[in-house]
């Protein structure tokens, strides 16, 4: 079986490192790049950065800030946000990032994910979904950051972004988001069953148990966290040989 992963995400506004809860109430936490060479010498499996902010207002992503952080990282890095066009894709990787994660710019135009995977390979396309549960049972996705509810649902727009070439899903719970009381274990057990490519758990790590049932009940190959590492609630360390003694496979460093 494969080593399931954990990743910390940088949320990027200003230059900064941020965190919220559902979205919002948004605080700084921290200089990125120290951040990102501390998870990286904590043996975090991978490094996220999203530029919250970018589709928002209309610009691209920092790739300044992407190069520095890539240079006290030796892990695989991920960088998301402000990604319009095949350009902006390499301006990114030529910066130091291994993979790109579109979210909005995908659901506007689903042909960017066909080409992303087409120039750079599936491996380097990772389709974010910011989705929320309505009270009807269905899984509305988000554009922008939150802000914007479209008409696409979670698994339908999942299953073709698949489809369409993307490599992994990182879908993350608008109503778990930094509420650290567990991840949406049934909605991400339905779509791990329904896709054949790797889900990324995102929203809801309060507590050491949390990542177990992500792995477990709701059947991640991954789960990413943010503000329980930035305020070092748990180290990634201590959290890697829990999981390992509860026998889910984890890459120990």
């Amino acid at each position: 079986m494969l080593a399931k992963r954990i990743i910390p995400c940088l949320d990027i506004k200003n230059g900064q490192t941020v965190k919220g809860v559902n979205f919002l109430n948004i605080q700084n936490v921290g200089d990125p790049v120290e951040l990102g060479a501390e998870y990286s010498r904590q043996g975090a499996d991978e490094l996220v950065f999203l530029d919250i902010t970018a589709s928002h207002e209309g610009r691209k992503t920092f790739s300044e800030l992407v190069t520095r952080i890539a240079r006290h990282i030796s892990i695989p890095f991920t960088v998301g946000g402000g990604i319009h066009e095949l350009k902006d894709v390499d301006t990114l990787l030529c910066a130091g990032a291994d993979k790109v994660s579109i979210n909005s710019a995908a659901i506007k135009n689903p042909d960017l994910i066909s080409e992303v995977a087409k120039q750079f390979g599936s491996q380097v396309c990772t389709v974010a979904i910011d989705a929320k549960c309505g009270e009807d049972g269905v899984w509305t996705c988000y554009l922008n950051g939150g802000r914007v509810p479209t008409d696409r649902t979670l698994f339908e727009w999942a299953k073709e972004a698949q489809e369409r070439g993307a490599g992994e899903i990182l879908f993350t719970s608008m109503d778990h988001d930094g509420v650290k009381q567990g991840f949406a274990n049934e909605a991400l057990a339905r779509l791990s069953e329904s896709l054949s490519i790797p889900v990324i758990a995102s929203g809801g790590a309060g507590k050491m148990e949390h990542f177990k049932d992500v792995f477990i009940a709701g059947k991640a190959d991954a789960a990413l966290a943010a503000s329980i590492f930035h305020f070092h609630e748990i180290a990634i360390p201590d959290l890697k040989n829990y999981l390992a003694k509860e026998n889910i496979p984890m890459r120990i460093v």
